[in-house]
């Protein structure tokens, strides 16, 4: 096992008026789980790209364990890698898939056939070696892949989206798998991912980016409760924080109607405008006609729990749809839902506030 750091890693492509990825400082810690994740194009998928050999770095290096691996060729890296679209050879059977590899690097066809049956049965594949690709589902081909990963033994593994192919079912049950063999395996993984749910579930760690730069490094407790800017908070979690302008005025938060007291620290740091980060199940529905008023657009129900997306009112009237592009959200009892055209009045705990600068983004508390 080993473990993997970016040291001011960046690579920037000929003709680009920023890099694709800037300044990268992360370390993967030996045996870890660590997920990056943010929009297409932040420069996720070329980090791992860069640490699978397979772009060139700019500037900086990367290391595995205590080898600097910046200029090596991709088969001296001893890393592995699982594609989002599986990559298997349609001719060749589930085995012969899972054992090319090692076939062309000279292995014996007893230890090759070892190493299969092994990956099988960690796998549940045992039963499906003889079959061709085209007769297996989405699932299955996926886990054909990850066991052609598996069989090399290598000291890192590289999964770039591996899941984007499968439908939503299908995607919760192999993301289990993923993370419960990786733990199993316990070989040191990077997984890259636009889904922030499935950077939540599955990941020791996870790394936020955004335009090729490093936003944040944490657990998904972490990044969830205290996010480092703007972007994090409205990055992780779904549905995603409400973002507020707010002003403040004798020590308190003012966004419309809703009134929030401040943490005195945090009222030192104010230098102008400020953003308040609400998630929705910090928000609560009241009685009294006090606080945010909001009219009700939409209720989505999802059991237990819904979800109500709203405008704020002005002056007793709800702005148009066009004005406000993103509606509030607010979490509340399934079996109480409003209905749609409805009024709400809501209330926030002032315990679960997050503060950030209007211009940086920054945190404030």
């Amino acid at each position: 096992m080993a473990t993997v750091t970016f040291d001011q890693t960046t690579q920037h492509y000929p003709g680009s008026d920023r890099p694709a990825v800037n300044r990268l400082d992360l370390e993967i810690a030996d045996g870890e789980f660590l997920v990056l994740v943010g929009p297409s194009g932040c420069g996720k998928s070329t980090s791992l790209r860069m640490l699978a050999g397979l772009e060139d770095v700019t500037e900086g290096t990367i290391s595995i364990g205590d080898r600097d691996v910046t200029d090596l060729p991709p088969k001296d890296r001893d890393i592995a890698m699982v594609f989002q679209n599986y990559a298997l050879y349609p001719h060749m059977s589930v085995a012969d898939n899972m054992g090319f590899a090692l076939k062309i690097s000279g292995m014996s066809k007893s230890e090759t056939r070892s190493r299969v049956e092994a990956a099988a049965r960690v796998l549940d594949l045992t039963d499906y070696l003889d079959r061709k690709p085209k007769a297996l589902s989405g699932g299955q081909r996926q886990r054909v892949a990850m066991g052609r990963a598996i069989v090399r033994r290598p000291r890192v593994f590289l999964m770039d989206e591996p899941l984007s192919n499968l439908d939503a079912k299908l995607r919760v049950q192999t993301r289990t798998q993923i993370a419960a063999l990786q733990r199993r395996l316990g070989v040191t993984t990077l997984y890259v991912t636009h889904d922030q749910v499935e950077a939540m579930t599955m990941g020791d760690r996870v790394a936020v980016m955004k335009s090729g730069v490093l936003q944040q490094v944490g657990t998904a407790r972490e990044l969830y409760d205290r996010p480092a800017n703007s972007f994090v908070a409205g990055f992780i979690g779904s549905p995603a924080m409400n973002l507020l302008s707010a002003d403040t005025v004798d020590g308190h938060a003012v966004a419309g109607d809703l009134r929030v007291p401040l943490a005195r620290q945090v009222t030192r740091k104010v230098t102008g405008d400020i953003l308040l980060g609400i998630r929705p199940e910090a928000l609560r529905v009241t009685s009294a006609a006090s606080g945010l008023a909001i009219e009700v657009d939409v209720v989505e129900e999802i059991g237990a729990d819904a979800y109500v997306y709203g405008r704020a009112l002005r002056d007793g009237v709800a702005p148009p749809l066009e004005d406000q592009a993103t509606p509030l959200v607010v979490r509340v009892d399934g079996r109480a839902a409003p209905r749609a055209g409805s009024t709400l009045h809501l209330a926030a705990d002032p315990e679960q506030m997050h503060v950030f600068d209007a211009a940086s983004g920054l945190r404030l508390d």
